[in-house]
């Protein structure tokens, strides 16, 4: 150990104990540039690493001792801190600027990202349309990739378009594997008339046991048939479908299901509601002909996009896309020869439903060749429509109006209390009384509907003693809870008995 002879102060020159002092200012350089970031340093106040040698010592001396080096090290930080804390500062001042001008920047970038990605879609549609579908899936996930880039801010106006791209794309790429799984023949466009054993079987039962209520269907028709076939030429479908509710409803609007399927084209709520239609306490819009079969044309369109052919799709219509698409991939191929390798693979009550449709197409095509002599066709419906806008019991119109009170319920189906609702509404009355009946409306009251009332059927329970304990009729409680069989009620079941 040797000494300095005017400090007094010792210098270890042992390696070991020299890594150690600089260990500990290293600890201190980085607490001091930390520091620097959120305050300008003071070099002055900056307690030293050990005490300073005295001035007088010779500069040989300070140059070689270890303790020299320390000093000489402490001497030229300060301005080095300083020049950091000017960094650190031009740095925070240039995030601001950044920030400042990354919005629009950011929005310019993912607007063009967008841009490609759509064309891309539209060049994946072309693709696919020629049979190319490696390609077309190739260039939709190109497409996908391009969103991925697209950073934007949580609040970002741009967030939607790019949410519904996305959606776009997954959905491309499900109807083109899904493509993938049929095989498309001659009933792309046409609806084939293949009269097989499971067809015939269905055309003897129509011709039996079904007699009476396909031709009460068939005269029904009459009502319908011209307002499903201009919505059908209006979207290129085939006008077969026309003959579609035959099967699914008998041609009844009010027609419902065990699974609450409602309307002529049988629509469940959430899938009615997946397609526009309306459905409060005032409404049921799967009763209304007319948008109805819009709905259903939508959804048939889109189920003829997924699979390709008619039949296929009919099918995916009575029970749902999901279970097709399941049938299909649980097979050890990628497609089917044609519809009946899926019929004989799909459930029995929903594998009868494309055989039944076929059989009622050939016995309207080629009635005498099935015994069959169908009767006339009701006449087609016709009205008019007058706006409402507050709540007006329909008997008390019709009443007021000399018209028969059914038949203006009856041209309403979809209103549920057979009473206009409390908003805007388009009111369906016959052909040349609409200027009466707007003069009448405004001389009406306003009918305030009864809130709703529910009887729990208990053993014992008839439907008679139900009506008379409340007391209404048997025929408006069939008809408000569309009963099939009015002697046929359980212990449990939910009676509605208003509303």
């Amino acid at each position: 150990m040797t000494e300095l002879p005017e400090d007094g102060i010792k210098i270890f020159p042992s390696k070991g104990k020299r890594m150690k002092l600089a260990k500990g200012l290293n600890l201190f350089f980085i607490f001091l540039i930390l520091f620097s970031c959120s305050r300008a340093p003071k070099p002055e106040k900056l307690p030293p690493a050990s005490p300073p040698a005295k001035s007088n010592q010779p500069q040989e001396a300070v140059t070689d001792s270890p303790k020299a080096n320390v000093e000489a090290a402490e001497t030229k930080n300060p301005p080095r801190l300083t020049n950091i804390s000017e960094q650190v500062k031009q740095a925070e001042a240039q995030e601001v600027l950044q920030e400042e001008k990354t919005p629009g920047s950011e929005n310019e970038e993912a607007t063009a990202l967008f841009e490609e990605a759509l064309s891309l879609c539209q060049q994946a549609e072309n693709s696919w349309q020629a049979g190319q579908l490696d390609e077309a899936i190739e260039v939709l996930d190109k497409a996908y990739s391009l969103l991925l880039k697209a950073k934007l801010a949580a609040d970002s106006s741009l967030n939607q378009e790019k949410n519904a791209l996305r959606l776009l794309i997954a959905q491309k790429i499900q109807q083109i594997h899904a493509s993938r799984l049929v095989v498309v023949g001659d009933n792309h466009r046409t609806i084939p008339l293949e009269e097989n054993k499971e067809v015939l079987a269905e055309i003897e039962s129509f011709r039996t046991k079904e007699r009476k209520a396909f031709e009460e269907a068939y005269q029904r028709s009459g009502f319908y048939r011209e307002i499903i076939l201009e919505e059908l030429r209006q979207a290129g479908l085939p006008e077969e479908l026309v003959w579609l509710p035959l099967i699914e409803s008998f041609y009844k609007v009010k027609a419902l299901s065990r699974s609450q399927a409602l309307g002529l084209w049988q629509f469940i709520a959430s899938t009615g509601y997946r397609f526009g239609l309306k459905r409060d306490r005032w409404v049921d819009e799967r009763m209304d002909p007319v948008k109805s079969t819009r709905a259903a044309i939508r959804y048939l369109s889109e189920l003829h996009n997924l699979f390709g052919d008619w039949t296929t799709a009919l099918a995916a219509y009575n029970c749902g896309e999901i279970k097709v698409q399941n049938v299909i991939r649980t097979q050890r191929v990628n497609y089917l020869d044609n519809f009946w390798d899926l019929y004989r693979r799909l459930p029995h009550e929903t594998a009868r439903f494309v055989p039944r449709f076929i059989a009622a197409l050939l016995i309207i095509k080629y009635p005498e060749k099935y015994g069959f002599n169908l009767p006339e066709p009701f006449p087609p419906l016709k009205w008019e429509t007058i706006k409402i806008n507050r709540p007006v019991k329909l008997s008390a119109l019709a009443k007021a109006l000399n018209l028969d009170q059914a038949e203006l319920i009856f041209l309403n189906s979809e209103l549920r209390q057979d009473g206009t609702p409390n908003y805007d509404y388009e009111l369906k009355i016959p052909v040349g009384t609409a200027e009466a009946a707007l003069l009448t409306i405004q001389n009406l009251p306003t009918w305030i509907p009864p809130e709703p009332t529910v009887h729990i059927v208990k053993p014992g329970d008839t439907l008679s003693s139900i009506a008379r304990r409340y007391r209404t009729t048997v025929d408006h409680l069939v008809r408000l809870n569309n009963l099939k069989n009015p002697k046929l009620i359980r212990p449990g079941q939910r009676i509605r008995i208003t509303g």
